[in-house]
This record gives structure tokens, sequence and C-alpha cells, in this order.
């Protein structure tokens, strides 16, 4: 009898666990489509990734780290982008150091800071400088890249089983450990690798690269390009119509003989390469994974920048061999933003910005990208070493989230970004037709006279049918009614206020020259803001 009441005892204890207990693999941040967009979830939460990415050695040392967490703060940041040195991690083969990382995760934490960890494996910025050197020095068993001449290179091949199995070991070392220690989501997301890319060749010249090229191009793409034929980016579609769309052969049957074929060949190998790194950490951690790339340049040839890495031409060749990478991002260091934002949402991949010029015009450039990209995020790099305004813009955003995450992906939020070559832009929400032109356009301020002028920017949000959210810095916005009627738009109330704890606080009643007696809505270039406007109709 008594065993019987302790065996039922114990049994009771373990289902009263199993209902109370929270599966920590439901709880682990990932992504969720919502509309037209996708969110991060994170605490069971769409979550909006206010980042800055540290320098490439500040996370290498916890001294140097101490004084930026205050700045962090002040910066309005929710979360640090910070690398994971697989040199440091595994000085010696099999014997893994977890101090460093540790250190910055718990440090995020007590900073209401969430982390992305970037996985400096393989490959960044091209390179293999983050190998340990028990890789560097062993070139027989971690053969490196060679080029057409034979000449070995400063980047470990993709060809080599040796190579994969080592960098996969790594990390999937690194995704066991955060998912042993993290309990509490500071981790929120990790990239594999940095900037993968060829240089100064658009494809390896190993023995087993060239055996591969001279193979037939792999099925699993042939069929994924077939099944997909109408829908892959227009690039690739081009280059393959010159073979009239060939299906049979090997690389240079299939997409003619070219260096824009030799980066495709090359791309598949990375990327295939990269999803088996991803999928060994997932076994461990299964945590949103990305990868990142340093944008091409235009009219340059494949080879002259970093080549067949997760570029716009090349997102069906790494979406078709990298399923377990849950989207791509782009390195912003030229000047075609919009451009690039609209070609990585193309192909159904969100948009993430983990890396971008730390540069005054990032403080519009965030409102555009979350407002009419819908980006899940904005980090500029080096955060921790310049002072620009991204703060004001993190502030606006961070008051804003709870709306933003709410209209995300349901065509009722849009976003501007505005300079001398785009002095205005007209947006439609609902039945309003919304004109947003650069501060400078009402010439009111001295400086409108200099050529060149500030970036501004806004995300613009539709409540209902007549109310609408303003929030940015260096804009005008008018309203005219988007139909035929003879009915105009009319300012019935306008105020700025802030977001407190998700709750409106009004603060002034902008009327009189602060609307310009009602005929717009206004925030000045050097300030920044969010005002409610009520509209009305009349005839």
């Amino acid at each position: 009898m008594k065993k019987l009441i302790s065996g039922n005892y114990f049994f009771s204890l373990f289902v009263l666990l199993l209902c109370y207990s929270k599966p920590y693999s439901q709880s682990i941040p990932h992504l969720q489509k919502k509309g037209t967009s996708q969110q991060l979830i994170v605490d069971g939460n769409p979550f909006l990734i206010l980042g800055g990415e540290l320098g490439n050695s500040t996370a290498s040392s916890l001294d140097y780290m101490r004084p930026f967490w205050k700045k962090f703060k002040a910066m309005n940041l929710n979360t640090i982008l910070v690398p994971a040195y697989w040199d440091l991690m595994e000085p010696e083969e099999g014997k893994f150091d977890f101090t460093l990382i540790d250190s910055i995760i718990n440090t995020s934490r007590k900073n209401n800071l969430k982390v992305i960890l970037l996985w400096f494996g393989s490959w960044k910025n091209s390179m293999s400088c983050y190998a340990p050197a028990w890789i560097k020095t062993n070139e027989k068993r971690f053969p490196r890249a060679q080029d057409r001449t034979g000449k070995g290179l400063e980047i470990l091949s993709a060809f080599s089983k040796n190579n994969l199995d080592a960098d996969k070991k790594a990390f999937s070392e690194l995704m066991k450990h955060i998912k042993e220690t993290d309990q509490s989501q500071t981790v929120i997301m990790v990239q594999v690798e940095n900037e993968i890319g060829m240089l100064t060749e658009a494809r390896e010249y190993t023995a087993d690269a060239n055996k591969a090229f001279n193979n037939e191009v792999p099925k699993e793409l042939m069929d994924y390009l077939i099944v997909n034929k109408d829908s892959i980016v227009p690039e690739l579609k081009e280059h393959w119509k010159k073979t009239n769309f060939a299906t049979k052969g090997n690389w240079e049957n299939v997409f003619g003989k070219s260096l824009a074929t030799d980066e495709l060949f090359q791309a598949w190998y990375y990327a295939k390469y990269t999803n088996a790194v991803a999928e060994a950490g997932k076994k461990e951690f299964r945590v949103s994974m990305y990868v990142n790339a340093a944008l091409n340049y235009r009219n340059v040839q494949p080879g002259q920048y970093p080549s067949a890495g997760p570029l716009p031409h090349l997102m069906d060749i790494w979406q078709a061999a990298a399923p377990a990478i849950d989207f791509l991002s782009p390195d912003f260091y030229n000047p075609y933003f919009k451009h690039y934002c609209d070609l990585y949402t193309r192909r159904n991949n969100p948009l993430f910005i983990p890396e971008i010029r730390f540069e005054p015009s990032n403080a519009a450039k965030v409102f555009y990208a979350i407002g009419h990209s819908q980006a899940m995020g904005f980090s500029p790099f080096s955060i921790e070493s310049t002072e620009h305004p991204e703060g004001e813009s993190y502030s606006i955003l961070s008051q804003l989230s709870p709306e933003i995450l709410k209209y995300s992906g349901t065509g009722k939020m849009d976003g501007v970004l505005l300079d001398t070559s785009t002095k205005k832009q007209e947006i439609v929400l609902g039945n309003y037709k919304l004109t947003v032109s650069h501060d400078y356009t009402l010439g009111w301020s001295p400086e409108a006279k200099n050529p060149d002028w500030p970036m501004s920017g806004a995300i613009i949000i539709q409540e209902n049918e007549n109310n609408f959210i303003v929030a940015g810095t260096g804009v005008v916005v008018t309203f005219t009614i988007n139909n035929t009627n003879n009915k105009s738009a009319g300012i019935l109330q306008a105020e700025e206020g802030i977001y407190k704890n998700g709750k409106w606080i009004p603060g002034r009643r902008m009327n009189g020259d602060q609307d310009h007696q009602g005929r717009h809505v206004r925030i000045p270039v050097g300030e920044w803001g969010i005002q409610k406007v009520k509209l009305y109709k009349y005839e």
C-alpha cells in the first residue's frame, strides 16, 4: 500500500509538471507571418528590432565593452548584434570556451537588451580570418579555395568536407550552449557566417570545384527552377533564357559560358555549405537564422565584388539550396537604399537590415524601411563608435512599436524617404491620398537654399477611416480625397504627443502656424515627433 501511494504520488506529480511546465520549444523566438509581412515573435509577442551592430573587434574584450552599455541605453537600442568568434571560442580543436559569449549575453540581459549572434565561422567578409589557428595552419586537412592559376586564397574551400564538418561541429556546440544557458530568450536570432563571397574570382578552381562544375547541374536545383520558372527573379530568368531554358547538362550547358554562370555555380555550393551549418545548429536550438550580403556595385563583373553570396540576383539559388536559412539580408554601403530594399522583399523574403553604414541619413532611412518595406528591424554598424541621431528615431519607433506591429502587413501603413532628388512622394491609404514632402520644400528654412538637403523620413499609419499617425523627421503632409467626388479633406484636429507603455499621451494641439492654419502636418528638419491627425470631408 505504501508503495502504491508513493507510485501514485510521483505519477500525479509528473502529470502536474507536464501540465504546468511550458516547453522551451514553444517559446523559442521565431518568425510568424502577418498579412503581407513577417514578424519576429519573442516571448510570445511581436518584436521590432531597434538594433546596433558592434564593430568587429569590440566584443573580443569585456573591458573594452564596459563603457558602452550606458550608451546603448541612451541610444534607445533594444538589441545588439554581437560577433561570436570561432577562433576565440574553439582555440584548440574540440575544446570550447564560452566565457566571452556568456558574459556578453548576461550583461545584455541585465541591461534589457536582446542579442543577435553573428557567427564569424568559415567566412567573414569573404575571407576566413576567424577560422582557428589549428585550421589555418593545416592546409592539407582544411584546404583553401584556389584561383584559376592554382594559387591558394585566404578563403576556406566550400568543397571540403573537413572544413564543413569543423564549422558544423563548432556552430552546433554554440547553439547547444545557448539553449542550455539562455532560458530568458536574450538571444533572439543568429546570423550564419558573415558576408559570404568569392574574391578575386567568381568561383573556386580547386580540383573538387572543377569536377563539380563539369558535372550535371544538381537535380535539386533544376527541379526548383522548372517548378518556379515563371516566378524566379528576372535577373536569373534573363540569364537562363540565353540557353533557351536548357535543363540538362553541366553548368555551362544549362546557363552558358560566362562569369555569371561561374557565380551561380559558386552560389549553389556556398548556400549548400551554409545550409548544412544552419541545419546542424538548428538540431540543437531552433532559433531563426539568416545570412547577410555585401551588396554588389552596378556594372561590376563577378569576382570584382564579393561574388556568389546571398545577393538579390541569386535569391533563388540561395532559397533553393538553403531551406534552413529563414531569410536573406542586405548590408548597406551603397547609395541605392530604396532599390535594394525593394529587391530584398521579393520571393517572400522578409526584410531585415543587420548592417548599414553609420551615417546621419539612417535616422530617416529607418522610417522608410520599417514603414514601407515592413522591415522587422534595422541596425547601423559600429554602433558604439560614433554619435548620430538614430537615438531620436529609435525613441520614436520604440514608443510606436505596438502600433507598427499591429498594422504591419495590413496595407494600412507606409513609409517615405525624401531628399533633394526625391522631394515628395504620394501614398494612398483608404480614401485619402497623402502627399508627403520634404520640409525644405516650404522654403521657410534658410538651409532650403542649400544644394543638398538632409534625408527626411516618416511612417504613416491609418488607424481608421479618418484618423492617421504621422511619425518621423523633416516632413510635411497634406491630405486630399482619393476619388472623383467634389469633396475636400480638412484637418479637424492635430496633436503631438508621446506613447507611454502603449498609451497615447497628448501634448500640444497643433494649430495656427504649427499646421499652417489647417493646411498640413509638419515635423521640421532637425526635429522628431509623433502627431495624431483627425480628418474630415467638406464640399
